[in-house]
């Protein structure tokens, strides 16, 4: 017992009492104990990383018990550290901006179609075939074109509950530059102007070219066209497409990512990056945050903005993805792929499900053709492929999804290029684009050819119809060039 009671009876763990200890009663040294890892050491999260604690100098023979390491670590912890840089903050190569987004340097005449919705049902588009604009920067082939989404501005203030709290966040907060086009119809709550319903007007043009580039383009501006350059990506630009609000431009290439980027800031705020070339993307039509990606070893990908990951993947084993479309619902999208590798060409249009990621038909298209492009129709139950047949295909949007023999499109050439179509926005029309340089305009009821349009030398490779204006057309070229008729 007495050997006991010298043991232990006069250290404590807790009270720290060896400081107090002649050398005389113990005359063996007292051994350090490893030094342990405090938590700030052990885990540092990559957002906040917080300083490791450090004890102070302490003599060779002190030993500091638990309850001083814990007040110690307390006392380093409690004292406040300068914010720490996020790390690895996005870079983008963007060429300072020349034009204003802003509609206010448009014509009247321009500005007031703009602004004034036609009644679509009895619009008559009439495609004029002279020359209205051309746009000309990019140095090589410009892949893809599209319009700026045009809305109601009721409808893009309703996620801020209404437009009286639109107009207390404008000036009370002052909104950033995003928000320049609405800037334009606010003038005051005295006025009543917010109790009218105004229009984000489709007035600008995105552009993705070869040259590593996506441009965006004020139309009509009567001093500047070009508004700015975005070089985020390192490879070929392959697809750009305009988020619902506007505001944003995504867009993927041959570098193996999809980018989106804020327009007025010119800062690239996600990249989404695959084991792909990513050859086509598009937004989800009810929801904003997922959008849909195709690349060159036939992966299909749905991905979720909010937290910048797929969510959903589409495998059956296809070649390389020209292009997808979604229906008008979201609940299904149609992809085309390239066969030429495979014996069969029954995958080469696959209609989807998106929700249970399952193919609901693959055996569409039979023929031995590719098809570069898909599309559904805005309002009617169907859908066409531009086949590298020379000819556009019709299909039924609805089971059992079968070619409509009778019906096709096919006065152009594709003879290889990328050459994609599109309707127009009341579904009357179909405009293509083709080899020879020209924008071929079709009756969609009769497939007969209403007008032909010289646009290029080159290859014409995408046309895109206006939004709001019926008988304003875009398309561009295998060479670079843009040009605007109507």
């Amino acid at each position: 017992m007495d050997l006991l009671c010298k043991a232990y009876g006069d250290a404590s763990d807790e009270d720290g009492e060896f400081e107090n200890l002649g050398e005389v009663k113990y005359k063996r040294q007292c051994s350090i104990p490893p030094h342990k890892r405090t938590c700030s050491e052990a885990y540092a999260p990559v957002q906040s990383p917080s300083p490791a604690v450090v004890l102070p100098a302490q003599p060779p023979s002190r030993y500091v018990s638990k309850r001083n390491r814990a007040i110690l670590a307390a006392k380093t912890t409690s004292t406040p550290s300068a914010a720490l840089p996020l790390p690895n903050p996005p870079t983008t190569n963007v060429e300072p901006l020349v034009g204003l987004t802003l509609d206010s340097e448009l014509p009247s005449d321009i500005l007031n179609l703009l602004k004034c919705k036609k009644n679509i049902a009895a619009a008559k588009s009439r495609v004029s075939t002279g020359l209205s604009v051309s746009l000309n920067g990019h140095t090589s082939a410009v892949n893809s074109i599209q319009w700026s989404k045009s809305h109601d501005f009721l409808s893009l203030a309703s996620d801020l509950s209404t437009c009286s709290n639109l107009f207390l966040l404008h000036y009370n907060r002052n909104i950033d530059r995003r928000f320049a086009f609405l800037k334009l119809v606010i003038v005051n709550v005295d006025d009543h102007v917010l109790m009218d319903k105004f229009q984000c007007t489709g007035h600008l043009l995105a552009s993705a070219s070869m040259d590593q580039a996506v441009y965006v383009w004020n139309v009509w501006n009567r001093n500047q066209q070009k508004v700015c350059a975005l070089r985020c990506h390192n490879a070929a630009v392959k697809d750009v497409r305009w988020s619902s609000d506007g505001l944003s431009l995504l867009s993927c290439g041959y570098d193996c990512s999809s980018r989106l980027v804020d327009i007025e800031k010119g800062t690239q705020t996600q990249m989404f990056k695959e084991e792909q070339t990513v050859e086509v993307v598009r937004f989800h039509p009810e929801n904003s945050s997922l959008f849909l990606s195709g690349g060159s070893k036939g992966l299909l990908r749905l991905w979720d903005i909010r937290v910048g990951a797929v969510v959903k993947e589409y495998l059956k084993g296809l070649g390389p993805i020209l292009d997808v479309e979604f229906s008008r619902d979201g609940n299904n999208f149609i992809s085309s792929s390239d066969t030429s590798n495979s014996r069969i060409s029954e995958n080469t249009i696959v209609l989807w499900d998106v929700m249970r990621q399952v193919p609901l038909s693959n055996q569409v298209y039979a023929e031995a053709y590719t098809c570069t492009c898909v599309r559904y129709h805005p309002y009617g139950s169907c859908f066409i492929a531009q086949s590298n047949g020379n000819y556009i295909a019709v299909f039924s949007a609805r089971l059992p999804y079968k070619l409509d023999k009778y019906k096709r499109y096919e006065n152009h050439g594709v003879w290889g290029f990328p050459v994609k179509c599109n309707f127009n926005m009341d579904g009357q029309q179909i405009a293509s684009g083709s080899s020879d340089g020209c924008i071929y305009l079709y009756d969609y009821k009769s497939s007969t050819l209403l007008k032909k349009i010289k646009a290029f030398e080159q290859a014409c490779v995408d046309v895109a119809f206006h939004p709001t204006i019926p008988d304003v057309i875009a398309s561009c070229s295998w060479r670079g060039e843009i040009s605007v008729f109507g």
